[in-house]
């Protein structure tokens, strides 16, 4: 994948052209449902835009999708390629936390929009799971040369613009023609002695018969355009509701029984294709017992199913944050639409005082203002709730200034959740949610987000742990490599290295250059096993023993065989790939050794590139006590590049190495790229687009800049 950049103007005929293509995917390929997603502008996420065959209440927790998800459309857009999701145990082993909130039996499928120079998006597809577990060639050539097509609609289409806040609804006609009865039908359904009603998918009454609003209790008129769980309150059930979601998302026939008010027991099955939903109703006469009627039970209002998945779907998220910034990102861009705000403010109390832990929605000022004041201050709410415990809910400016007077005219919003942060009955925080309008908060939010700020506080508690051990270790290795290379005379050099993308800590990759007369030198790169404390303190001393070594005189295979010894001696289970280079610039020629590391990378002229993969390797280091290193000579002429790099370089998942170093070999003899720092972007971007990368990075460039002799 070449780039990735903002979507262009959607609006008129480009709106026109994507929904038709859509709706034209859903149907060609026979899937139940289908969504279309664009990358926002300059931001690493990816926003619904058109969805058809599902209601646009189901895909609410799907709004917005953070690139570096694990989701099946995330993944084929990070890595460009088709995604595919034969059945619901296939879900759960690679998609745990979409499978906890589609318990349904279903296959997906998801392709990225990739253009001419970028990628627009991605599309997803779902079918009932009744596929076999693999597309065949013929499924995935179709699904992906429509979405080729809707990729050039966007590569010709003008830039940019903002996305929709709200996706379009998309109709899919039902094959064979319209699913509106005719007059014959309708009298034919007015005459059998069981009810039947059709509902749309969002849930809505668009056909209902008499009998049918007899054995309901309602008149057609009162029910005709209404759900049917808010038409009926005997109705208005999450189980009820889940039965309705289980048909949309699986199109496979089911059924209930519902007692209406006081003791009818109605039968309803439901019969669901891509246009709606046929409902058949009958009546079930069975016989009470005889005896004394018991009083009517009172019911507890419940949330609705919608919220309780979202619950799940957030719950979740919450789950896969690692550091704090990650914490602040998934609330802005997850839970803050779920709940209709617009600003967030992450606060914690240290030394009596409030800390700003993250913020997103509001000015830089207006958060130094608070940031530092005393816990008691009684500018803000969050000092009573990080003292107290106890949430505190402002609908409007007015509510707030009746408490807090200066709050309204700082922050400038006008709606306000202060939810404390409690772990094992300690408060650690407090999470501010607030609101651009008024807002009221019914119970059933209030109740979710007091649910919801208990899960924060866990992901907030674990993230700032995690923090603390990234810039401990994260520091330590810094300090051991090189903070500057030496100049070399002849030869030009550069380095990079980049800590994993995920991870709890960092590794111990690390490279040197050392400079040891006029008209040589020596280059290293090695990685230590693991990603740990350990992992980078033993870096350090393997970077000092090379050194001395290095320096003492002793030869390239000397130099492995020494260090190897010394890790025998510190007794470490670790184990360390390294290779090591003496450049002989008067000689035009490198002498190699290699304890099991990656092959470098040479280029003598431009499109003539190379992996040196005739270097003999040795063992690990830390293997054997008595290991031999052989040594491999190659001529280095004027003007050559030398890569020496980690494995975090060509090791993706799911990927043949061998192929990600052939394609990194090609790149690197087409490039234009003649500053190294330059080079060195274009071989990581080349690998790992997203920047996403699952393990250290180092990479080492030496380039001979003398003149052939």
């Amino acid at each position: 994948m070449s780039g990735i950049s903002g979507p262009p103007a959607c609006h008129g005929a480009l709106d026109d052209a994507l929904d038709a293509g859509l709706a034209d995917i859903v149907r060609r390929t026979g899937a139940s449902s289908g969504a279309l997603y664009l990358i926002e502008e300059e931001e690493s996420a990816t926003r619904l835009v058109a969805l058809c065959g599902l209601p646009l209440e189901f895909a609410a927790p799907w709004h917005r999708l953070s690139l570096t998800a694990s989701l099946p459309l995330t993944d084929a857009i990070r890595e460009d390629h088709f995604v595919w999701v034969g059945c619901q145990d296939d879900l759960a082993c690679r998609y745990p936390r979409l499978a906890a909130v589609l318990p349904y039996r279903i296959a997906c499928a998801a392709t990225p929009l990739t253009g001419v120079r970028r990628c627009w998006g991605g599309i997803i597809l779902m079918w009932p799971a009744d596929l076999p577990r693999e597309a065949t060639p013929r499924e995935r050539c179709r699904i992906i040369s429509s979405a080729r097509r809707l990729a050039r609609l966007l590569d010709d289409a003008p830039r940019p613009s903002t996305l929709p806040d709200r996706p379009r609804l998309i109709p899919v006609s039902a094959p064979g023609g319209s699913a509106q009865p005719g007059l014959a039908a309708a009298e034919y359904l007015e005459r059998l002695p069981e009810g039947a009603l059709s509902l749309d998918l969002e849930g809505r009454i668009t056909f209902v018969t008499a009998t049918a609003g007899h054995l309901l209790g309602r008149s057609v008129n009162r029910l005709l355009g209404c759900r049917l769980w808010q038409a009926l309150p005997w109705l208005d059930d999450p189980v009820y509701e889940d039965r309705y979601r289980t048909a949309v998302f699986s199109r496979a026939p089911l059924s209930f029984t519902a007692i209406r008010p006081p003791e009818h027991r109605l039968r309803f099955r439901l019969y669901p294709d891509v246009s709606g939903i046929s409902v058949r109703i009958t009546s079930r006469r069975e016989q009470t017992l005889p005896g004394p009627r018991e009083a009517p039970v009172y019911r507890a209002p419940v949330a609705r199913t919608g919220r309780l998945y979202q619950l799940i779907h957030l719950s979740a998220a919450l789950t896969e944050t690692v550091s704090v910034r990650d914490l602040v990102d998934l609330i802005a861009g997850e839970i803050l639409p779920a709940f209709g705000a617009q600003g967030l403010a992450l606060w914690a109390a240290e030394a009596g005082r409030l800390k700003v832990s993250g913020f997103h929605g509001h000015p830089a000022d207006v958060i130094a203002r608070f940031d530092g004041l005393p816990l008691d201050a009684d500018l803000t709410p969050v000092g009573q709730v990080l003292t107290s415990g106890v949430p505190e809910f402002s609908a409007s400016p007015t509510e707030m200034a009746a408490r807090y007077p200066e709050t309204p005219q700082i922050g400038g919003k006008q709606a306000w959740a202060f939810l404390p942060l409690i772990i094992t009955g300690r408060v650690v925080g407090c999470c501010v949610l607030s609101y651009d309008r008024p807002h009221p908060f019914t119970a059933d939010e209030r109740a979710v987000m007091t649910a919801l700020a208990g899960l924060i506080a866990q992901a907030l508690d674990r993230a700032r742990m995690y923090d603390a051990q990234h810039h401990l270790a994260h520091g330590l290795q810094k300090a051991l490599l090189p903070r500057d290379l030496p100049a070399v005379a002849g030869l030009d050099v550069a380095a990079r290295y980049l800590p994993a993308s995920h991870g709890i800590e960092v590794g111990g990759d690390f490279y040197d250059l050392l400079r040891l007369d006029d008209t040589s030198a020596a280059a290293v790169i090695g990685d230590v096993e693991g990603h740990s404390i350990a992992a980078a303190a033993l870096m350090g001393q393997v970077r000092t023993a090379i050194h001395a070594h290095v320096t003492a005189g002793a030869p390239p295979d000397q130099i492995l065989a020494r260090t190897n010894r010394l890790l025998a001696d510190l007794d470490s289970d670790l184990l360390v790939s390294c290779l090591y280079a003496h450049l002989d610039l008067a000689a035009c020629e490198i002498t190699f050794a290699s304890a099991g590391h990656v092959p470098p990378l040479l280029r003598i002229a431009r499109h003539h590139a190379r992996v040196l993969d005739d270097i003999e390797p040795g063992p690990l280091l830390g293997i054997d006590t008595l290991a031999h290193y052989p040594v491999t000579t190659v001529s280095l002429p004027a003007d050559a590049t030398l890569v020496l790099y980690t494995d975090g370089l060509v090791e993706v998942a799911g990927t043949d190495t061998a192929q990600i170093t052939a394609g990194l070999v090609g790149h690197f003899a087409s490039t234009d790229d003649e500053d190294l720092e330059d080079l060195i972007d274009g071989l990581i971007h080349h690998t790992w687009p997203m920047g996403q990368h699952t393990d250290d990075i180092a990479v080492l460039l030496l380039r001979a800049s003398f003149t052939q002799p």
